[in-house]
């Protein structure tokens, strides 16, 4: 793999600042954030007068625990505009949630934020070792998704030349990475794992191929597909990380020279984590749920907005921004069975030590009598599907499962391509449980 540590001497004056000088930076930018979320937009008043809170009790940062938090209910009950803190005319663009558990979250920007956005995602495709010039094939999706338009503005700012391919028909994807060999992909890491495949069915050898950095988000990943991918592709895999009601992709990012979490790009966000069951503001170190307040947005201001995202802020080390601990797993994604938590991560690194499988999985739940079950269904390795090596390979998973996750599951080995794919997140978890 070539060696793509940056160069000091490219990065924005804020991304080497001292502690001093960025905490300074965000005490002005928090007392202008609560002020503007408060005279601008009904919803926060009213939340904040609730509950005895005014902008002005904001004497040092750590006061922001004075403030209630916001959680994703709030978008949905005051769905689609409710929230905003800017005049619907002054949007220049609306995003928002697929919808599928309810209606869809809602999300708006003015130019500023949109500006703001894509020097962020600049930033963080520099800080995975791209470059201007580089050529980026974007595989998130387009659409009101945030993915597709943050990346590509984002690129197209930090001067790299886009291809718009977003997701799905995967040969075409594999056709144009071969023919106009681009740098770098942006993607979600199940989908790339699609198109690794898709290169192994054309009898291509993916290191061979012209992509040098891949930057990965949306869904938790481990450590153990980073290898994976690293491998196959001779690339380097870092991560991404965004959520839509707080910007989108770009709001923090892993620096290529040292792969240990990601720089949450504190200029523009504020993090904290919590515990998750009290709220209590949890030490620097201590795993808890990430928070976020943004700084400058203007159109959707968000206030200690709980992620659900459980993670840890550690201290900067490329960057001299806080880290955040790479997430692998939501609160609400954490499955409870029979009284242990379970992440679909670890399933996720329990299969990727079996050389019989392939690293496409889906999680099914259900339940008989009063006892819940979980079945794993995963592929064979194309050269590892007859009869006895697939009952090998099932008895090794359930072995790596129940010895390190600490639970019983049936493994359902299926035929190559028998498990679900995505074209964007993963669906890893089917849950069949009878509703209560």
């Amino acid at each position: 793999m070539q060696d793509l540590s940056p160069i000091n001497a490219g990065l924005e004056p804020i991304e080497t600042a001292s502690r001093d000088e960025i905490a300074e930076l965000q005490f002005h930018r928090m007392q202008w954030s609560l002020r503007h979320a408060y005279e601008n937009s009904p919803f926060y008043r009213k939340r904040f007068d609730e509950n005895g809170a005014h902008p002005e009790d904001l004497k040092t940062l750590a006061d922001i625990a004075k403030f209630p938090f916001t959680v994703k209910q709030d978008l949905r009950e005051t769905y689609p505009f409710g929230m905003f803190a800017t005049p619907r005319e002054r949007l220049v663009r609306i995003h928002g949630s697929s919808g599928t558990t309810g209606k869809p979250t809602v999300v708006g920007y003015t130019q500023r934020d949109i500006d703001t956005w894509a020097n962020l995602i600049a930033r963080s495709i520099r800080a995975a070792g791209g470059r201007p010039g580089d050529m980026l094939h974007n595989s998130y999706g387009y659409g009101l998704f945030t993915g597709g338009l943050g990346a590509h503005y984002g690129a197209e700012k930090l001067g790299c030349t886009v291809v718009p391919m977003s997701g799905g028909m995967t040969e075409r994807q594999v056709t144009l990475i071969n023919d106009f060999k681009p740098r770098i992909i942006m993607v979600t890491p199940s989908y790339m794992l699609s198109i690794l495949d898709e290169f192994r069915r054309q009898g291509l050898d993916p290191r061979e191929s012209s992509l040098e950095i891949g930057i990965f988000g949306a869904e938790p990943w481990t450590n153990a597909m980073r290898e994976e991918i690293e491998e196959a592709f001779n690339m380097q895999a870092v991560d991404i990380y965004g959520l839509s009601e707080i910007m989108g992709p770009g709001v923090a990012q892993e620096c290529v020279e040292t792969k240990d979490g990601l720089h949450v790009w504190e200029d523009h966000f504020y993090p904290e984590i919590i515990d998750p069951v009290t709220g209590e503001v949890l030490p620097d170190g201590q795993l808890g749920e990430l928070v976020f307040t943004t700084l400058t947005k203007e159109g959707l201001p968000m206030v200690r907005y709980r992620t659900r995202d459980l993670t840890r802020l550690l201290p900067g080390t490329a960057r001299s921004m806080r880290r955040i601990e790479k997430i692998t797993g939501r609160s609400d994604d954490m499955i409870i069975l029979r009284g242990v938590n379970v992440f679909p991560t670890q399933i996720e690194e329990q299969i990727l030590k079996c050389e019989g499988l392939a690293p496409h999985f889906q999680i099914e739940l259900s339940r008989s009598g009063r006892m819940d079950n979980m079945t794993v269904h995963v592929e064979c390795a194309p050269h590892m599907c007859d009869e006895s090596a697939r009952a090998h390979s099932a008895k090794e998973l359930a072995h790596h499962i129940k010895s390190v996750v600490g639970v019983s599951t049936k493994i359902n080995v299926t035929d190559p391509n028998g498990v679900a794919r995505s074209e964007g997140k993963a669906k890893r978890v089917v849950d069949n449980r009878p509703k209560e």
